[in-house]
Formats: C-alpha cells, sequence, structure tokens
C-alpha cells in the first residue's frame, strides 16, 4: 500500500467520525423517539393483547434484556396499573415491627399487616400463638383510576424507608409505606404502634393524587379476608365459641351465625367494626367514620386441620376530593381479656369491644360484670393459682348464698315432717282425684303455717349466680392454658381417658375423652340429690312426683354429657359447689331439732294460728279451685 492510499483511508475515517458527531440526536429527541416506538409498539399489539385490568403480570416471563419484550412489559404495567406501574415490579420483603405485648410482621406486598404474634401465649400445640400469618389473611383497598383502570392495593409493592426490625419502647412508631407516581405524589399506608397494648393506627394517605383518582369516586372499598386458625385444645367448643362480631355505628353488638356457610348483605347502617372472634382472641377492624355498603361471609372448612372458618368482609369507606385525603383505621388484634376490651377508645370514643366476651345476656351481663368479674380480679392479685382462686371464689359465693341455702332446706324439712299428717288428711280422698288432695295438702300447710313455696325461692334465686358462672368460666382467657392439679388447661376438657377412631354412639356422646372433674361433678350432684330427696316429701301415688324424682337422679347423666368437652374450671367449680352444698346440709341438720319443728307445727295446727297469706299463695289457690271445677264439671256427650 502506497502512500497516497494510506493517506486517503485516514481522511474518509475522519469524514465518518465527524458525521456520526455532527448528526447524533440529543437526549430530548431520544425520549420523544422511544415514547413514539412505545406507542407504535402498543397500538400494534392492541389486536391481541386482551384487557389485564384484573389480571396479575408475572414479569419474570419477560427476558427483560431484550428491548422488545421490555416494552412489552411496560405495555402491560401500563394497561394494569395505569400510573401505578412503577410500583407494580419489586421483591417482597418483611418489616417486623415489636412492642411489649406483640411482633407484628409487615410486607410492602400490598403494605399489609402479614402475621401478629400475641407474647405470653401458645397454641395448643405448644408452638408461639400467632392470630393469622402469611398468605391466610388478605387485605385491599380499591379504587378507579381517571383512566378507568382499577387499583387494587394488594397487587402494588411500596417502598419503605423504615428499618427491617424496629422495637417500640418509650414513644410510639410508625412505619410508612408509599407507592410512588413521583416523589411527592404517592398513596401511603401508615401504621403506628404504642409500646403497650394490642391497637394499631392505620392511616391510608392519598397525597396530591386528586388527577388520578377518577373524579366521580366518593368511596372507598375495602376488602378484608382471613382464614380463622384452630389455636385451642377444644376444637368443638372452640368452633361455637368463633364467630364473625360487628358493631352498628349507633346500635349495639350483633353476631352473624357461624351454624351454616352464610352471605349476609343485608346490613343497612354503618358499622364501626368488624371482628373475626375466636374463642380467646380477635382480629377487630375499626373505622371511625364507619363503614357502609357491608357484606359478610363465612365458611366453615371442617377438613381443615389448621384453619377453623373463612371469614370475608366487603365494605366502602368515604374518599373525599383534596390533595391530602386520609382514611383513619385500627386493627385490634390481641385477647378477649373483659378489662382490655373495655379500655379501647378512638378518639374518646368507647368501641364496646368488650362485648365480644360472652357473659350472658343484660340481667347474666350485669351479675358477671358487676359481682363475678371484680372479685374474680381481685382474688387474682392476692392468689397466683387459679384452682386455688376458683376455690376461694366458690366458697365465698356459697356462704353469702348460705341464708337462702338454710331458708330452703328448713321449708323442705317441715314439709317433710307434715308428711305423716298429710297422709292422714288425705286418705279418705280417692288416689284419682289429685286436685281434691292438693287442695287439702295445701289446707294443711296453711293451718300449719308452712309456706310450701318456701322451699323453692331461695333455690330460684340462687340459678341466676349459677348461670352467670356458666358463662363466665368458659370465656374467661384468664384461666387458659393454667394448670391445677392434673389438670394442664382449666380453659378446656381435663382428659383422664382418650381413644383415637370412632367408637359407635360412645363418640357420639363422649367425643373421643373422659373428663375428670365432670364424672366428680356427676358423683358430688348424686350424692346431693340423695340428701335433697331424703328431706323432701313426696307423694308416692303422684305420677308427676315420681317422674321428678326419676330426674333429679338422671341429670347428673346428662351432665356428665353436657360437661364432658367443656372448661375444666367450668366443671371444677359445679363440683366444688356441690360439695360444699353437701356440707351445708349436714351442718345445718345439726341446727334443726326436728321434734321441736313438729312440736311447733303442731301447735299452729292446734291454735290455728297461720300468718297472713301472700298474694302468690291466694293466686295459687285460687288456680287450683278453678281446676277443680273444670274437672268436676259433667263432660258433653
Amino acid at each position: 500500500m502506497d502512500k497516497n492510499q494510506v493517506m486517503g483511508f485516514v481522511l474518509i475515517g475522519l469524514i465518518l467520525v465527524g458525521f456520526y458527531f455532527f448528526t447524533k440526536p440529543n437526549e430530548e429527541n431520544v425520549i420523544t423517539n422511544q415514547q413514539d416506538s412505545l406507542i407504535f409498539q402498543q397500538d400494534s399489539i392492541s389486536h391481541y393483547v386482551d384487557d389485564t385490568t384484573n389480571i396479575n403480570i408475572d414479569t419474570n416471563q419477560f427476558v427483560t434484556t431484550d428491548s422488545t419484550s421490555d416494552s412489552l412489559v411496560q405495555v402491560q404495567l401500563l394497561k394494569q396499573f395505569d400510573v401505578f406501574a412503577n410500583s407494580a415490579i419489586g421483591d417482597q420483603k418483611y418489616f417486623v415491627v415489636e412492642n411489649n405485648n406483640m411482633i407484628l410482621t409487615f410486607t410492602n406486598q400490598g403494605a399489609r399487616l402479614y402475621s401478629v404474634e400475641i407474647k405470653g401465649y401458645k397454641e395448643h400445640n405448644g408452638n408461639n400463638l400467632v392470630v393469622f400469618e402469611g398468605d391466610y389473611n388478605r387485605f385491599n383497598i380499591n379504587f378507579f383510576t381517571q383512566n378507568n383502570i382499577l387499583i387494587k392495593t394488594e397487587n402494588l409493592v411500596f417502598s419503605t424507608d423504615n428499618e427491617v426490625i424496629t422495637r417500640v419502647a418509650g414513644n410510639p412508631e410508625s412505619i410508612s409505606f408509599k407507592a410512588k407516581i413521583f416523589n411527592d405524589k404517592y398513596l401511603e399506608f401508615v401504621y403506628t404502634i404504642q409500646p403497650e397494648g394490642y391497637l394499631i393506627d392505620f392511616d391510608i394517605n392519598f397525597v396530591n393524587l386528586d388527577d388520578v383518582v377518577a373524579f366521580n369516586t366518593t368511596y372507598l372499598e375495602v376488602f378484608w379476608e382471613e382464614y380463622v386458625k384452630h389455636l385451642e385444645r377444644g376444637e368443638k367448643w372452640e368452633r361455637q365459641n368463633t364467630q364473625l362480631y360487628y358493631k352498628s355505628l349507633n346500635e349495639s353488638v350483633k353476631k352473624v351465625s357461624n351454624r351454616k356457610d352464610k352471605t349476609q348483605d343485608d346490613i343497612s347502617t354503618k358499622i364501626s367494626w368488624v371482628s373475626y372472634k375466636q374463642q380467646f382472641f380477635n382480629a377487630t377492624l375499626i373505622s371511625e367514620e364507619g363503614f357502609d355498603n357491608v357484606v359478610f361471609k363465612t365458611q366453615a372448612l371442617p377438613d381443615d386441620t389448621t384453619n377453623m372458618f373463612l371469614m370475608q368482609t366487603s365494605m366502602s369507606v368515604p374518599y373525599y376530593q383534596g390533595d391530602q385525603n386520609s382514611v383513619n383505621l385500627a386493627f385490634y388484634v390481641g385477647p378477649n381479656q373483659y378489662n382490655v376490651l373495655k379500655s379501647i377508645t378512638i378518639n374518646d370514643q368507647r368501641m364496646m369491644l368488650e362485648q365480644l366476651v360472652p357473659l350472658g345476656g343484660k340481667f347474666l351481663g350485669i351479675i358477671n360484670k358487676g359481682l363475678i368479674i371484680p372479685l374474680f380480679n381481685f382474688l387474682g392479685k392476692f392468689i397466683k393459682n387459679y384452682g386455688l382462686i376458683i376455690f376461694v371464689l366458690t366458697l365465698i359465693i356459697k356462704l353469702v348464698l348460705f341464708p337462702l341455702t338454710y331458708r330452703s332446706y328448713a321449708s323442705a324439712a317441715k314439709m317433710r315432717i307434715l308428711k305423716p299428717e298429710i297422709e292422714k288428711a288425705t286418705e279418705k280422698i280417692p288416689k284419682d282425684k289429685q286436685m281434691d288432695r292438693q287442695q287439702a295438702t295445701m289446707a294443711l300447710y296453711k293451718k300449719a303455717g308452712v309456706n310450701p313455696m318456701g322451699g323453692c325461692l331461695p333455690t330460684l334465686l340462687q340459678m341466676p349466680i349459677l348461670i352467670a358462672l356458666y358463662r363466665f368460666f368458659p370465656a374467661s382467657i384468664e384461666l387458659r392454658q393454667k394448670s391445677f392439679l392434673w389438670v394442664k388447661d382449666l380453659s378446656t376438657y381435663d382428659a383422664i381417658v382418650t381413644w383415637e377412631g370412632t367408637i359407635p354412639i360412645v363418640n357420639w356422646i363422649f367425643g373421643n375423652h373422659i373428663s375428670l372433674f365432670t364424672l366428680l361433678m356427676a358423683v358430688a350432684m348424686v350424692f346431693n340429690t340423695m340428701l335433697t330427696s331424703a328431706n323432701q316429701s313426696m307423694d308416692d301415688s303422684n305420677p308427676q312426683a315420681k317422674t321428678m324424682k326419676y330426674m333429679m337422679y338422671l341429670m347428673p347423666v346428662m351432665m356428665i354429657v353436657w360437661f364432658n368437652g367443656f372448661s375444666a374450671g367450668l366443671s371444677y367449680y359445679y363440683f366444688l359447689s356441690t360439695l360444699i352444698g353437701i356440707i351445708q346440709i349436714f351442718v345445718i341438720r345439726k341446727f334443726i331439732d326436728e321434734e321441736k319443728v313438729l312440736s311447733q307445727l303442731r301447735e299452729n295446727m292446734k291454735n290455728n294460728k297461720t300468718p297472713k297469706k301472700s298474694k302468690f299463695q291466694q293466686r295459687l289457690e285460687d288456680m287450683q279451685k278453678q281446676q277443680s271445677s273444670r274437672g268436676n264439671q259433667p263432660r258433653k256427650k
């Protein structure tokens, strides 16, 4: 190659380099060309790309190194997420916030509460107690953009500047998640946790999104779903006490039946909270302004050993146009402890969450709230063993009711002592004329100054307390997993015999176990029935009296069936109550001189000194006379 050829190649190279630099497009032209290319590609694929508004896109299926695939992904994300497309891709991460009572795990996928672990409690299998976790719960906010694209927050990957692990001590801590369009234009979820307690403040902030959210938006749809876990040992009793509760904004607390799968959409008023309530724990979503357009759905999961129910709620909250629009909500996730729930307030308004604890209706609730719970908590300050607390509580109640017990026994003793006199008064009356025999008996009682209802009324006055305690013990989380003697957990049954498989009839009656305290309770009831029957005066010729006698002995057997799966604390209380009652009967016998009582009754009959009849006695006699007159009327042929 000669000198001229070399110079020619050099000049050609200089010309090409100069042409490149003079014709290179500026940055603005590059962006414009990319946008034009994207629009062209979007138009070119519109004939085969369906509407993907409600389709989750798996971006891993695209080869991101290829420019065409990158463009396809962008098109799909724009069609599904509109201006939130930048928040549609990202890795799921977890953030832990811990206070003195619970450990909360959040995920940036949907900026939702991922799981809640309650400190100081265990599940029936010994694991740390987690009320809900992972993909067994969903929380979602739905709204439309101005381009009529539905945004579901559960599909967005939010960003956060929070630490992966946060310990709340001294001052409240907040964790913020943002789905950004620009730095000053975003959707934000903010959770605030106090150092103590189970309440989580939850704010949803729409920051400068008025030109993004559809103009006609007045409500945001809220969807909350939870698979309610099996946490307790006695699954049958746990299922019966697991229900969806809600409180109307200005009305009382109500519940949705769990006996069958149900969808309830007839809620005509706003509700202030909805609660997925288990036997001893609950997860509750609270709104300051109230939820509208509420639809509940519950579904039993009989074949699932982990979860018992699927509970869903669809509802809406108000949305107001404005640069700083916020929705103020709160979560309570914690124990069904009466005093704790009673203390929950939002803006100085009591939430009435204590009604999640089933203490009976209004009347029984008054007894439990006004007497039993304060006494139980007072004893708990001095006694650490709950078995001993129940013993002392039972002893106090029996001592307080002792005057009524004494009057009941004394009245029954008087009627028994008069039995020979009654038999003399009724022996001339045919047995088929039961009404006449009863009238003669009542006349003798009247003459002797004995009130036949004196033995029943004291017993009836004790019944409300017995029934109130029947509701109190199974609902007391204080007894949960507390041991006493051979009982490992006073809140559930104390099985001394268990078996696998199905035994015909036996499993239907007892389940797969037999509880010891239930057996002891039944045995005590049999002895108590024997003592009570020996003190009562019954007309053996009266079929009703015989039936009543058989029923008294059948009741302990029925109690075994009813109480076998109940709280051991409840069976233990009834056993103690019956045992103390037996002791009281022996004590009362020492103070009643039957010869002296009989002498007094005969003196009353001799002098005919009878107390003035009560209105009840007069009505009873009038009813007997009316029945007698009807019985003596000849039948029409």
